[in-house]
């Protein structure tokens, strides 16, 4: 068998995928397996609204150079369509305008270009870092934003509708708990898994400092530390709730276990029937 060789050409490809977890990868299979593993097989594509992903990216490229920003607004979409393309408004009275969505994603962009510390901090480091390791014997894959090794630092861009609205997630026991934007878009886990694939292919320790910026005019910018005693214990408990969940998940990517559906999601409802889905009713799942 051909030794596979990870490279920024074919990063964000499934036999990539299927090499190294990452993630996002990781987050897909915490959402629903079957949906997941479907998906990676190029069995089924998501039909959701890509506006959210295609402003995140927007402002990613902007900050890793004019040729990354340029190839993104070039890039052709599923339905034919360029990024560029995209971006204007096809109908009504906003015709050949700017789409909001991306008018808010320029302002996002001059809220951060204009900040001093993010011009200090992010902008010299060193772009788009691939990095590799093994986290308690599973290969693993990330894409740092802006790495600074000198000064033992990583910095990543994350966009969020609002830095305070929260997200809801399902603790151990059952209840629905609603934790910081961080937590709740599983980010703690992505730092700790950076740190420590950084640790592994430089062989320096960095600390983790995330850029937020939300989709409001005018955007939020907000500095997100992970050097407390609280953060260090946060990304603790994300590497171990990794080495928890991940073996089961490579295990269903290699076709040793069986993915379980979560049954509410876009390709759990294509799948279902009367015959499959035949529930008691006072078992119904609740979103």
């Amino acid at each position: 068998m051909t030794e596979f060789k990870l490279t920024a050409e074919n990063y964000y490809t499934q036999e990539a995928n299927r090499h190294y977890l990452s993630k996002s990868v990781f987050t897909d299979f915490e959402k629903c397996e079957a949906a997941a593993l479907a998906k990676m097989n190029g069995e089924w594509n998501p039909k959701t609204d890509e506006t959210p992903l295609l402003v995140g990216n927007f402002v990613h490229s902007y900050f890793e150079s004019e040729e990354a920003h340029q190839k993104f607004l070039n890039q052709t979409t599923s339905d034919g369509k360029t990024i560029r393309q995209k971006m204007i408004s096809q109908s009504g009275k906003t015709k050949g305008q700017t789409k909001a969505a991306f008018k808010i994603a320029e302002q996002m962009i001059d809220r951060l270009t204009g900040d001093e510390a993010f011009n200090q901090l992010y902008v010299p480091g060193e772009k788009e870092v691939i990095v590799t390791g093994d986290i308690h014997g599973i290969q693993w894959m990330g894409k740092i934003d802006s790495l600074d090794l000198e000064n033992e630092f990583f910095y990543d861009i994350k966009t969020s509708k609002d830095l305070h609205s929260g997200a809801w997630i399902k603790t151990e026991d059952g209840r629905n708990q609603k934790v910081p934007f961080v937590q709740g878009f599983g980010y703690d886990i992505q730092m700790a898994i950076y740190r420590e694939l950084i640790r592994q292919t430089f062989g320096v320790i960095c600390q983790p400092l995330i850029f937020a910026v939300s989709k409001q005019t005018p955007s939020e910018l907000m500095g997100i530390t992970f050097d407390g005693d609280d953060e260090q214990a946060m990304l603790s408990a994300a590497l171990d709730y990794v080495e928890e969940k991940q073996p089961h998940i490579k295990a269903v990517i290699d076709g040793i276990e069986k993915p379980v559906g979560c049954g509410m999601c876009e390709y759990c409802r294509s799948k279902s029937t009367i015959s499959t889905n035949l529930i008691g009713a006072t078992q119904i799942k609740l979103s």
